[in-house]
């Protein structure tokens, strides 16, 4: 390929690899000559509606939060000192940067990620050596923080390259703005040259394609914008139509009634069987969160326009839905617990035709008479009421979740602090399925045994999203506490990439060490409560046109 603008890429099936990847050279796409960059003065990036009750002492003006970047710092400043904030230096920083720089992964000699694990203790490696577009996001997060935004702009085009890709698996063609899961790249020392091979889903366990992977881009490429005050990447025409191919994807329709996205199982984070088949709200919540970014970098031209409407009313839409449907407090349950069956019409209050019966029993003791989460999955006559941490950590950060509702789940965490955190942040789900149920649900998957892995393990990556979420919600005292905890063992037990038992006290015993997104969801923890602008990279101002719709418990009734 001779230039940008014809961006014309090999159709090749997404199993093979492209040596040497003549039509492609990701030099020539970071050599373009760039607009002049934004001269944006820096800026405080976190909601001003928070400022008020945070206790850190924060007393620096907040200008508006649209237009604020966060300029990254070096990395051995980062985040050691900080009077203002009594934040105290940790050994931990150090060595975590070193590790991180160490899962480097580097194509034509230009850094485009890192491998999702460094344990040469481990006999198998497996897809650890792969960069994972959800696990590069702490990363990249990482190094925009710390003043290092290439890498970061690096990995946008490439995967963006990849996404060109035509994918096929087993004669089925994938649509067209699918995003790889991962990708790895080849070095051959005698050719001295590099290649790249990508999965699209055909080569993960139960060959599922990501849904997640397609929405992170775009939550990252916002991330790098706001960063870097650099408008120039999101505004190539290769940018802008990456955007609308995912686009294209998630927003055509169908048959279905719902404003959610149909999901497999397995299409997400929890990359294995978990009984989350439907509409996951981890995918709920980054769908949202991916709509409402690319409503702010889409260009209002002809093509354009035609998203942004579109947007706008999934966004309305899908915010009543989630709001209203997968929204549980206390009033909310025994609402539900009080519900009329086999009702018909639209007057109907059990509008999924839900049996009260069903609701499981641990749900009525875990449920504080303060507090709220967004629930699992809805569907009809099914709804899951465990806790997903991910889910709802972005649904604060994309205000998807109302200020009330944020709150809420803040107030549940503290109230379920044991069941939730424990000895180790944070539980990826609550609580574990086990016996029968675990049997028919997992498929008797041996990984994810009781409070292991996916069901019901404790994942030290998801500090940074419940710090960021903290931040958000004026409550960086639960941050600290959970920073603390992790600081007690990651380092000393060589980053582990989960942990087993109902607190979390144990290395998982599949978990590899030196997990790069727990060294990186570190850093970007503590980086993020050092210095709060950061927030704004990954937060999202409440939309003040689309008016919440619940005033005080998000009942069914409504």
């Amino acid at each position: 390929m001779e230039c940008v603008k014809e961006y014309q890429l090999k159709n090749v099936s997404s199993h093979c690899s492209i040596s040497e990847m003549d039509d492609y050279d990701l030099s020539k796409l970071l050599d373009k000559p760039d607009k002049p960059r934004l001269n944006i003065e820096r800026q405080r990036s976190f909601d001003e509606r928070s400022l008020s009750e945070l206790s850190v002492g924060l007393s620096r003006a907040l200008d508006t939060y649209e237009t604020a970047y966060s300029p990254g710092r070096s990395a051995l400043d980062t985040p050691a000192s900080s009077a203002r904030n009594s934040f105290d230096p940790h050994p931990m920083v150090a060595e975590a940067w070193e590790a991180l720089r160490r899962s480097l992964v580097y194509f034509r000699d230009q850094p485009v990620g890192t491998i999702a694990a460094y344990d040469h203790a481990s006999e198998e490696v497996l897809n650890y050596d792969q960069v994972f577009v959800r696990d590069f996001v702490p990363s990249a997060l990482a190094f925009l923080m710390n003043g290092e935004p290439e890498i970061v702009k690096n990995f946008l085009l490439k995967t963006l390259q990849l996404q060109g890709w035509e994918k096929r698996i087993d004669r089925f063609k994938l649509g067209e703005g699918a995003m790889p899961a991962s990708f790895k790249v080849l070095h051959d020392p005698v050719r001295k040259t590099d290649s790249i091979v990508a999965d699209f889903g055909e080569s993960a366990i139960g060959r599922v394609a990501p849904v997640d992977s397609g929405f992170w881009w775009i939550i990252l490429l916002r991330a790098y914008t706001k960063s870097t005050g650099d408008l120039t990447l999101a505004e190539t025409p290769e940018c802008q139509k990456g955007m609308r191919l995912i686009l294209t994807l998630c927003l055509s329709e169908g048959f279905d009634t719902f404003p959610t996205l149909l999901c497999a199982d397995g299409c997400s984070m929890i990359d294995r069987r978990m009984g989350i088949y439907g509409y996951p709200i981890e995918i709920q919540a980054l769908f949202f969160m991916a709509l409402r970014s690319a409503l702010v970098m889409l260009k209002h031209d002809a093509e354009g326009e035609e998203f942004i409407e579109r947007i706008v009313k999934r966004l309305h839409a899908l915010s009543f839905h989630m709001r209203n449907y997968f929204w549980l407090d206390f009033q909310q349950l025994n609402d539900i617990y009080r519900y009329k069956t086999e009702e018909y019409s639209h007057t109907a209050v059990n509008k999924f035709n839900v049996i009260p019966d069903s609701i499981p029993d641990w749900v009525f003791d875990f449920m504080p008479t303060r507090g709220g989460y967004f629930i699992g999955n809805v569907s009809p006559a099914r709804m899951d009421m465990r806790w997903f941490a991910l889910g709802n950590c972005v649904a604060i950060l994309s205000c998807l979740a109302t200020t009330e509702q944020a709150s809420a789940i803040m107030d549940l965490i503290e109230a379920r602090w044991e069941e939730l955190v424990g000895e180790m942040p944070l539980k990826i789900c609550y609580p574990a399925i086990e016996s029968h149920e675990w049997r028919i649900v997992t498929g008797c998957d041996p990984k994810n045994t009781r409070w292991s892995y996916h069901n019901g393990g404790s994942w030290p990556v998801l500090l940074w999203l419940l710090t960021a979420a903290c931040i958000k919600t004026g409550r960086p005292q639960i941050a600290r506490r959970a920073i603390d905890l992790a600081e007690s063992r990651l380092l000393k037990d060589s980053w582990p990439e989960y942990y087993d038992g109902k607190l979390g006290r144990y290395i998982g015993k599949q978990a590899r060490k030196y997990q790069t997104w727990s060294i990186a969801g570190y850093l970007v923890a503590k980086m993020m409560l050092e210095d709060p602008s950061h927030l704004g990279m990954i937060s999202l101002e409440e939309d003040k046109q689309m008016k919440p719709l619940i005033k005080r418990s998000s009942s069914w009734t409504y």
